[in-house]
């Protein structure tokens, strides 16, 4: 298990609502979509049960453009 295992959609989602985000609406299936208004930077975020698999929190950082540290920090 690495650094970004363990995070279910309401842990993820809380750290990026400190970070700025907010909904933006809802996406394909059980996926959403939120927007940074400050940084316009936006990603998609699974609302699935369970956790979030590390590979798939690694592309909603990058796509978001937050640093794996900054995101473990908040």
């Amino acid at each position: 298990m690495g650094r970004l295992a363990g995070y279910d959609y309401r842990k993820c989602t809380k750290k990026f609502k400190k970070l700025g985000f907010e909904f933006d609406r809802h996406a394909r299936g059980s996926h959403e979509i939120w927007w940074n208004p400050k940084t316009r930077a936006r990603t998609t975020i699974p609302n699935h049960p369970g956790d979030i698999p590390e590979g798939t929190m690694k592309a909603i950082l990058r796509q978001s453009r937050i640093d794996v540290e900054m995101f473990l920090k908040t």
